[in-house]
């Protein structure tokens, strides 16, 4: 395992530097730039902006010097937000982002495996036809739907919640609630639907029958036995669904207001903030690639017949 693991991190170089180099050069050779859409200037104040963050060199001297700060863990100065650099604005962000992921990733485990493994049990019964009708519900409307619905009934209509802000304003944790909530919807239904049909194909394998057979508890054998077989599918999905959960926090942080990575991914987006978009882009990679090394380790606790030889 220990082997495996060293082999993997050194296997995350070569992917980072590909993504890194394509993200730089699409960036780059796409129309426009970070000041065509300015007012109007002097060409002499345009070569100075250019000068100034050496957009005047050759393509490839700007990319060699990228790549050479990135390593000493400079993302550069941000285009567009002139006062600060692309690893502050990150810094600041990143972390509100990865509270509400985590929060909406963990709701969305809790009770998309308990609601699943649920259903298998009951397969066939109106706790089953219900939970998988509104997982339904949960993959089929979109979260710019479910968010001002959220609003509408939880904070205007019933005053239970803020209709926005965040755990460091005046609303408290309040405020991580809904958007957590709205966020984790669409992943609860995924899980849930995973779980359900991974436990009804466990349960007809032959261990199971032999493990009923020797006379254990149906308890034991849920949980030693079915669910740790079960998990496999929903741990594969896991990896790209924390990746999701944070860059696709996007329209959540937009309705809800809260101060993550998504709004400055979709601002440099369309500013064209080279800077910031490929800051963006290495953190958005690096969640990804790490936590799919995370479920390669997970996979080989849960099965040991995997191995990493």
């Amino acid at each position: 395992m220990g082997k495996f693991i060293v082999k993997r991190l050194l296997g995350l170089i070569p992917t980072m530097f590909v993504i890194v180099t394509l993200s730089f050069f699409m960036i780059r050779l796409a129309p426009g730039g970070p000041f065509s859409s300015e007012r109007k200037v002097s060409p002499e104040i345009m070569a100075n902006l250019e000068h100034k963050y050496h957009m005047d060199e050759p393509l490839g001297m700007q990319y060699l010097r990228y790549l050479g700060d990135m390593v000493h863990g400079d993302l550069g100065p941000s285009f567009k937000n002139k006062d600060f650099t692309v690893n502050q604005l990150i810094g600041a962000s990143m972390p509100n982002s990865l509270v509400l992921g985590v929060t909406a990733l963990a709701i969305a485990v809790l009770f998309g495996i308990s609601f699943g493994l649920l259903s298998a049990v009951r397969q066939n019964t109106w706790v089953d036809y219900t939970t998988m009708s509104a997982a339904s519900i949960g993959l089929s409307v979109p979260l710019f739907v479910v968010g001002p619905l959220a609003v509408l009934v939880f904070a205007l209509k019933l005053r239970w919640l803020p209709t926005s802000g965040w755990i460091t304003g005046r609303g408290g944790w309040k405020t991580i609630i809904m958007p957590a909530m709205t966020l984790a919807l669409p992943y609860f239904s995924s899980i849930a639907r995973l779980t359900r049909a991974s436990v009804l194909e466990t349960l007809r394998s032959d261990y199971i029958r032999t493990a009923r057979a020797k006379g254990l508890k149906n308890s034991v054998v849920m949980v030693k036995h079915v669910l740790r077989g079960a998990l496999l599918p929903v741990v594969s999905y896991l990896g790209p669904a924390f990746a999701g959960i944070v860059t696709g926090s996007v329209v959540i942080e937009q309705i809800f207001l809260v101060p993550g990575i998504g709004n400055f991914f979709v601002k440099s987006a369309l500013n064209r903030d080279y800077t910031l978009i490929l800051g963006t882009v290495i953190v958005y990679s690096a969640i990804l690639v790490v936590m799919n090394l995370i479920v390669d380790i997970l996979y080989g606790i849960l099965d040991p017949r995997i191995s990493y030889e």
